[in-house]
C-alpha cells in the first residue's frame, strides 16, 4: 500500500502543479522564469512548451549532479518527461481556447495558478520519487548552500529568469510574483502533505 499511496501522490500532484503552470501562463501577465524561456523557445525555435521542459529537464540532470557531489538521477528524465506531456496535454485540451479578459480575473488567474504549483509541487515531492529535475534544482540549491527549499526556489527562478529576459519571453509583473511566491507556497504546503504521507504508510490515517 505504500507504494500505491507514493504514486497517487505522484501523479497527482505532477497533475495538480502542471494545471497550475498553463493557468500562469493563460494569464498573460508574464510566465514563471522557466515557463517563460520554454514559451520564447517555443515562440524562436518551434516545438511545444512540454518539449522544451523536457530538453531544460535534461540539462538540469547533470546540473544537479555537479551541486550535489552525486550520480546524476537519470530516472529523474522520466518524471521531466510526463511533466512535459502533461503540460502539453493540458495546453491542448484543455486551455487551447481559454482566455482570461479583465486586469482584475488576470490576478486571480494567476494567484490561483501559482497557489496551484506550489500545491501540487509539495504533493509529488512526497512520493520520494525522482524528482522533477527544475525542482531537483531547487532541492540541490537548497542542499549545496544549506539555504531553505523556499530560497533554494527563488534561486532558480532568478537563474532560469536571464535567458527568459534575453529571448525576450512573456516577462512582466506576473513573473516577478511567481519568482519570489512559488518558493513560500510550496513551503507552506509542503510541511501538511508531509504529515499526511507519513500517516497514510503508517496505516494510522483515519478518513479525515
Amino acid at each position: 500500500m505504500a507504494f500505491f499511496y507514493r504514486f497517487l501522490f505522484f501523479f497527482a500532484g505532477l497533475s495538480i502543479m502542471t494545471f497550475g503552470v498553463c493557468l500562469t501562463i493563460k494569464a498573460e501577465l508574464g510566465a514563471g522564469a522557466w515557463d517563460a524561456l520554454n514559451v520564447a523557445l517555443t515562440e524562436w525555435i518551434g516545438l511545444t512548451i512540454g518539449s522544451w521542459i523536457i530538453i531544460e529537464g535534461a540539462v538540469l540532470v547533470f546540473i544537479n549532479s555537479l551541486l550535489v557531489k552525486r550520480r546524476p538521477e537519470l530516472l529523474s528524465l522520466l518524471t521531466i518527461i510526463l511533466i512535459g506531456s502533461l503540460v502539453d496535454l493540458w495546453m491542448f485540451f484543455v486551455f487551447e481556447s481559454f482566455a482570461v479578459y479583465g486586469l482584475m480575473i488576470k490576478f486571480v488567474t494567476l494567484i490561483l495558478g501559482i497557489f496551484i504549483i506550489g500545491l501540487g509541487a509539495a504533493i509529488y515531492l512526497q512520493a520520494k520519487f525522482p524528482s522533477s529535475p527544475i525542482d531537483g534544482f531547487m532541492m540541490a540549491i537548497s542542499e549545496r548552500f544549506r539555504v531553505s527549499l523556499m530560497i533554494g526556489k527563488t534561486v532558480g527562478e532568478l537563474i532560469a529568469l536571464i535567458p527568459a529576459l534575453i529571448l525576450q519571453g512573456p516577462i512582466g509583473i506576473g513573473t516577478i510574483i511567481i519568482t519570489f511566491t512559488i518558493g513560500p507556497f510550496v513551503q507552506l504546503c509542503f510541511p501538511y502533505f508531509e504529515k499526511l504521507m507519513q500517516r497514510l504508510i503508517d496505516g494510522n490515517y483515519q478518513g479525515k
